[in-house]
C-alpha cells in the first residue's frame, strides 16, 4: 500500500481507504458480522482511512454503529476516521434542522457516540450544494474547540460551493471529498487544481462509479439496492446509467482486459498528481482485498495518458 501526506493535515494516509456507506444496509442486506470482517480485512490489508456519514444506513446511523461495535482502542488510535454531518433523518422525514451551532453541536457529539470514540478526525459538510455554510463553520469550530473534532471540510461537487466554504473558513477547511473517477473526469478542469493551490487533503468517492467500473453490470441488470434503483429501465436516473455505460465500453477499448478494470480505475484516479485518496466501498471480503491491492502502485505512465486523452466527459 502507498502512503501519501493528506493534504495540509500532514497524516499518513493509505491511497485506498474503505467507504463504509455500503456497509449499512442500502446497498443491500449486510450482517453485523458481514460488515465487521469487512473493516477488518481492510485493515489487515494496510488501509489506515474510514469515511462514513450520519445518515449512512438502514436506520440512519448503522453504518457508524458497525464502526463503534468493530474498532478496538487499539484499531482507533491507527485509524483516520471522517464522517458527515447534514443529511441525518432526511429519508424518513426527520431532518436536524440546522438553526444554530448546538444542532450542529447535537449531530457531532451524536456521531462520537454511535462510534464510540472520544475524537473524529474530519467532519466535513454533507450539504453539498449549500449557499451559506456558516452555521456549519461555527458548529466544526466549536467541536474543534472542544477537542471532538480535529479539523474539517465538505462534500461538494462545485468549485463554487467549495471556494466559499474555504473562504467562510478563513482557510482552516482542510479537506474535500469529491465524487471523480474514468467515468466522471469533471474535477479535473479546475477543481482539483483548486484543491492543489490551497493543500487540501483530497477524498474521493465514487472512483468505481457505483460499480459501473467493475464491469460487472449491463443494460439488462436490475438494481435491488436503495442506492441503484432509479438505475432500472423505466426509472428517473435510467438515461444516465445508459451513458456511463456507453463511457465504460470506451474504457474497456483502451484498457483490453476487463480483469484490470477496478485496478486500473482506482489506480487511475489516484495517479493525478493532486494526490487524490480513494474511498471505494464493499460488501464483499474479497473486494476489499482486491481494492487494497490496487494501492500497491500507481497506474502506468503510458496508460495514464492513454486514457487521460479520451477527453473529460469518458
Amino acid at each position: 500500500m502507498i502512503y501519501r501526506t493528506f493534504g495540509k493535515t500532514g497524516w499518513r494516509v493509505s491511497v485506498v481507504g474503505l467507504g463504509t456507506w455500503n456497509l449499512g444496509n442500502q446497498w443491500g442486506e449486510l450482517s453485523d458480522q458481514e460488515a465487521t470482517d469487512i473493516m477488518l480485512a481492510a485493515i489487515d490489508n494496510g488501509m489506515n482511512l474510514l469515511d462514513t456519514a450520519e445518515s449512512y444506513g438502514i436506520p440512519n446511523g448503522m453504518s457508524e454503529l458497525r464502526i463503534g461495535k468493530t474498532l478496538t482502542p487499539s484499531m482507533r488510535d491507527k485509524l483516520i476516521i471522517i464522517s458527515k454531518i447534514g443529511n441525518w433523518g432526511s429519508r424518513t422525514g426527520a431532518p436536524v434542522p440546522k438553526t444554530g451551532v448546538d444542532a450542529i453541536r447535537l449531530c457531532g457529539h451524536a456521531c462520537l457516540g454511535r462510534m464510540q470514540t472520544d475524537r473524529i478526525d474530519v467532519m466535513l459538510c454533507h450539504e453539498g450544494s449549500i449557499e451559506d455554510p456558516t452555521v456549519y463553520i461555527e458548529g466544526f469550530d466549536t467541536l474543534c474547540e472542544e477537542g471532538f473534532v480535529r479539523t474539517y471540510g465538505i462534500s461538494t461537487n462545485s468549485l463554487d460551493v467549495l471556494k466559499n466554504f474555504y473562504e467562510l473558513s478563513n482557510g482552516v477547511c482542510a479537506v474535500v471529498e469529491v465524487d471523480y473517477s474514468l467515468i466522471n473526469r469533471k474535477p479535473e478542469a479546475e477543481f482539483l487544481d483548486y484543491c492543489t493551490e490551497k493543500n487540501l487533503g483530497i477524498l474521493v468517492r465514487g472512483p468505481l462509479a457505483k460499480g459501473v467500473l467493475s464491469g460487472k453490470y449491463n443494460r439488462e441488470s436490475v438494481f435491488g439496492d436503495t442506492v441503484r434503483d432509479d438505475w432500472n429501465p423505466g426509472q428517473s436516473d435510467r438515461e444516465e446509467y445508459e451513458e456511463m455505460l456507453d463511457r465504460l465500453e470506451t474504457i474497456r477499448e483502451v484498457i483490453g482486459d476487463d480483469s484490470k478494470l477496478v485496478e486500473t480505475a482506482l489506480r487511475y484516479v489516484i495517479s493525478h498528481k493532486s494526490n487524490p485518496v480513494v474511498i471505494p466501498g464493499a460488501t464483499k471480503v474479497e473486494q476489499v482485498i482486491d481494492n487494497a491491492r490496487a494501492g500497491a502502485a500507481l497506474l502506468e505512465e503510458d496508460l495514464y495518458r492513454k486514457l487521460g486523452d479520451m477527453g473529460g466527459n469518458i
